[in-house]
């Protein structure tokens, strides 16, 4: 989970994402954009349906690592199960 983010860029909707080290040129466009480079920075390429894979960038304050799915949509009621 990215906690604070500053810029993130990539598909509506991907799957299977493969994460990488961002390039020196994403480096600085992000820099650019949030006027630092930001202590979480992310790349990664995906399946989004097309014919070739996606690219994607998430920079942030923090990065915390929790297994499970992403919901896109507000949900009530959410208790432990």
């Amino acid at each position: 989970m990215f906690s604070d983010p500053a810029f993130v860029t990539c598909p509506a909707a991907f799957q299977d994402p493969v994460f990488r080290e961002p390039t020196p040129d994403e480096v600085r466009l992000v820099a650019r954009q949030v006027g630092e480079t930001p202590p979480v920075l992310v790349a990664f390429e995906a399946d989004a349906g097309g014919p070739t894979l996606a690219s994607g960038l998430v920079a942030a304050g923090q990065l915390d690592i929790v297994q499970g799915t992403v919901f896109r949509y507000s949900r009530e009621n959410l208790g432990t199960r």
